[in-house]
């Protein structure tokens, strides 16, 4: 597969399920604590790859939780975050400027503070209560974290008595590297047709829903925008009918990212007009995939995974064919802001 590092891509996979012990141990902390708010807090995409398990917890149990973008809980503050609350911060690099702050606002407040980085001695590292350390790179970061919130996410239920099958869930886990890269090894010559077929494009509007809204955000504006300089518009699938549509003509790019959850609806409603009225549809559904030694209860929480793997393939050959390399920057830490 093109731009494919078989070892790196083993080892940061391997490395998430690896924590699956500590995250257990943490899960455990975090409800017998008794919290009244779990913050998921982070900074761009740190910040959206928090959205989908935002998105689990508040469907699935009644324990209070939300996103924040770490620069504003510093800059506004939230009544609701005080001692008894748990804050969980995520910075690849842990030297995100913001989030290094929000941790030590939060530090400064007798809050208990998760770090979630690929450096054990960044500053994020240094300044939280609890780290969980997986070396990635831009490449595999969507992996990391997504496999790391997802069994946070799922012993928390599980903790809670909401997830009676997590033993089972989590030891299918334990195999998802051969279960992506399987998906990716599909995905790759549909990845290929996308970058040919869109070399010139300029704009997409992407829509998700449910588990797969924050990963649609997330790719839209890190992806797309930051790392191939191309103008978007992203749109919850929800509200797609809200004013977007009326942007669609027969050459509009739209990008659907469709899981097997109870939001899928949402989306056939949206592929439905938009098969009808555009001529450049490209739907990524997770329903397509094998998935093989996952159960089929257990599918739909693993969308933001699926797209993950999918995505990555349409990254490295977008990269190709527009000879626009993924790390090239203008602004974002090339000059001061």
């Amino acid at each position: 597969m093109l731009g494919f590092d078989e070892r790196r891509y083993g080892s940061v996979l391997g490395g998430a399920v690896s924590l699956r012990p500590q995250i257990e141990k943490l899960a455990a902390e975090i409800v017998a604590a008794e919290p009244n708010t779990l913050f998921l807090v982070g900074s761009g995409g740190s910040y959206a790859a928090m959205w989908p398990y935002e998105y689990l917890l508040t469907t699935r149990s009644a324990l209070p939780v939300r996103s924040v973008i770490a620069a504003e809980l510093v800059a506004a503050g939230n009544r609701q975050l005080t001692e008894r609350s748990v804050v969980l911060l995520s910075s690849l690099s842990g030297t995100t400027r913001e989030t290094v702050a929000a941790a030590e606002y939060c530090r400064a407040r007798g809050v208990r503070t998760i770090g979630m980085t690929g450096d054990p001695n960044s500053p994020l590292a240094q300044v939280v209560d609890h780290v969980l350390v997986n070396p990635a790179d831009d490449e595999t970061a969507s992996e990391s974290y997504d496999i790391q919130l997802t069994l946070l996410s799922a012993a928390i239920l599980h903790s809670l008595g909401e997830f009676d099958t997590y033993p089972r869930f989590a030891e299918q886990m334990d195999g998802i590297e051969a279960v992506l890269r399987a998906v990716q090894e599909q995905a790759d010559p549909v990845a290929a047709s996308f970058a040919a077929r869109h070399s010139t494009t300029e704009y997409h509007m992407l829509v998700g829903s449910g588990p797969l809204w924050g990963f649609t955000y997330n790719y839209s504006m890190c992806i797309l925008e930051e790392m191939q300089w191309l103008r978007t518009t992203r749109v919850h699938g929800a509200e797609f009918f809200h004013g977007s549509l009326e942007l669609v003509e027969r050459d509009t790019s739209l990008i659907l990212f469709i899981g097997e959850d109870e939001t899928r609806p949402l989306m056939d409603r949206v592929r439905g007009f938009a098969e009808r009225y555009s001529d450049s549809v490209t739907v990524f559904d997770s329903a397509d995939y094998a998935l093989a030694g996952i159960d089929a209860e257990f599918r739909g929480l693993l969308g933001p995974l699926v797209m993950d793997s999918v995505t990555i393939r349409l990254s490295k050959h977008l990269e190709q064919v527009r000879d626009h390399p993924l790390d090239l920057r203008r602004y974002y830490r090339v000059v001061d802001y």
